[in-house]
């Protein structure tokens, strides 16, 4: 169902002093295209260069030199068209957007606009593992990005470093159909993950390689929107969630006290927890758009996208989906699994030809916990999958119990090593020698007929005795060999 005739929800409202308001969400993604060149040069894109070392001529807008546009730069943006379910056009136009900013050597930023590459898509985002929303896209182009201003480098001057400058960025634009802050940064996620799957981003937050324009405006529930702000380049998934609350109780604030909403452009400051007015909002006609003599329109046919497509790797929904059904999962561990590409991976090795759900829950569990403890990816873990995967296999064959398992993943954490060999070395085998079991529990009976008394009136008592014999046998018996075996002995059904 579409946001625009979703009806509002109740969950999702926010109170003010005259009653119920709804934020109306749309966001525009610039995502920097995984590519080693940029879009119209050949300078390198690689982060953390010296300043402007990375600067061609084309870069620095030096007169008579023209682009010439990066094929590779094309086929992500395509690949990631097809990744959001989205129109692909072949045939879309550059055009000059006219600004002066000193980051900017051309006075103009070559981006698309009234023909991008690709218009219209979908993301399906989970908000839970019980609900989901659709949220709609509006179009996809590329675009050049513009340097950096320096100002904390000398006293009375700014620098400029031109090595982003030129740099391919994906423009991802969404439609209004986000309603609260939690399904701004649930749909960023998805996207996110979406590019890092496809491979045409990387989605480093930290580096600015994925960025947040964000438009909030608030209404009430059924009236038509409101006037909208734009926070401009909000760089963290938690900050976009922060400047949509308080965009938005701002908003409400000023029209509560009989005010109106300018159109214009705001910035987020998180360490004072408030946005405030950058400049008012330019509207398109502003920018002076208009075709780019130096670059005629892109053109592809339908054998360039079919090809694209055709290799594209298996993307998270249709992952959790196989997750679900091939491995029996809740959708809510395949959601987590499914989360980074590197993970999935990480799980099906553990998972193939074994038990799923087990697979699943060491991983979940006890990996990424672990992981996340110690502030580690799955790439750097000391686990591998496949001693994960021997872990598994103990368990199931009744080698290890659950608890001795435990044990055994903290050695393989620290000192590594073959999972079988461990347990034959370290003598960790559970003992299902019922004899032996046996013995322990009659040692137990004879020394405690109080509680033998007590567990026949409260069969709830038999956790005592198992946690007893548990203890005699150094953690190694059996479970289920001995919880007969205490019935048997004890009468209790």
């Amino acid at each position: 169902m579409n946001a625009h005739s979703r009806p509002a929800d109740p969950k999702k409202l926010i109170k003010g002093a005259t009653g119920d308001w709804e934020v109306v969400i749309g966001l525009e993604i610039h995502a920097q295209v995984t590519s080693n060149a940029k879009l119209f040069s050949g300078s390198s894109t690689a982060f953390g260069g010296e300043p402007n070392a990375h600067v061609s001529l084309v870069d620095a807008a030096m007169p008579g030199m023209l682009p010439v546009i990066n094929e590779e730069c094309v086929r992500q943006a395509v690949r990631t068209g097809l990744g959001l379910n989205a129109q692909i056009n072949h045939r879309s136009v550059f055009d000059r957007k006219n600004y002066f900013y000193p980051d900017l050597p051309q006075g103009y930023q070559i981006s698309q606009y009234k023909h991008p590459i690709v218009g219209e898509g979908e993301i399906a985002v989970d908000l839970s593992p019980t609900e989901q929303i659709t949220v709609g896209i509006e179009r996809l182009h590329l675009e050049q990005d513009a340097g950096k201003s320096m100002h904390d480098q000398h006293p009375t001057m700014s620098f400029v470093d031109l090595n982003r400058s030129g740099v391919a960025l994906m423009e991802i634009v969404s439609k209004p159909d986000l309603r609260s802050a939690d399904e701004a940064k649930a749909y960023v996620s998805k996207l996110r993950t979406i590019l890092r799957y496809i491979g045409s981003c990387d989605g480093d937050m930290e580096k600015g390689n994925l960025r947040a324009d964000v438009n909030v405006s608030v209404r009430k529930p059924g009236e038509p929107f409101g006037t909208r702000c734009e926070i401009k380049n909000v760089n963290s998934i938690r900050f976009i969630g922060q400047a949509v609350e308080v965009e938005a109780r701002r908003q409400i604030g000023i029209l509560e006290d009989g005010g109106s909403i300018d159109q214009e452009t705001r910035l987020y400051d998180p360490g004072k927890g408030e946005t405030r007015s950058m400049r008012s909002k330019e509207e398109a006609h502003d920018y002076r758009y208009f075709p780019d003599p130096d670059l005629l329109p892109l053109e592809f046919d339908d054998a360039f996208v079919d090809d694209l497509k055709q290799h594209l790797p298996e993307l998270p929904d249709a992952k959790k989906a196989r997750f679900i059904a091939e491995y029996g999962l809740s959708p809510y561990d395949a959601s987590v699994l499914v989360a980074e590409r590197d993970q999935a991976d990480y799980f099906e090795a553990v998972a193939k030809g074994r038990d799923g759900k087990a697979a699943a829950n060491w991983v979940i569990n006890e990996l990424f916990g672990r992981l996340n403890k110690e502030g580690k990816e799955v790439s750097t873990s000391p686990v591998s999958a496949a001693q994960l995967g021997g872990l598994v296999d103990l368990i199931g064959e009744g080698v290890i119990s659950g608890k001795i398992a435990k044990d055994l993943f903290e050695i393989l954490w620290t000192e590594g090593g073959d999972p079988r060999e461990i347990v034959e070395a370290r003598g960790m085998k559970q003992v299902t020698d019922t004899g032996a079991i046996e013995k322990a529990v009659d040692e137990i009976i004879a020394a405690n007929p109080d509680k033998v008394e007590q567990v026949k009136a409260k069969p709830t008592m038999l956790g005592w005795f198992v946690g007893q014999a548990m203890k005699a046998s150094g953690g190694k018996a059996n479970p289920q060999a001995l919880n007969e075996i205490l019935k048997a002995k004890l009468g209790i059904e």
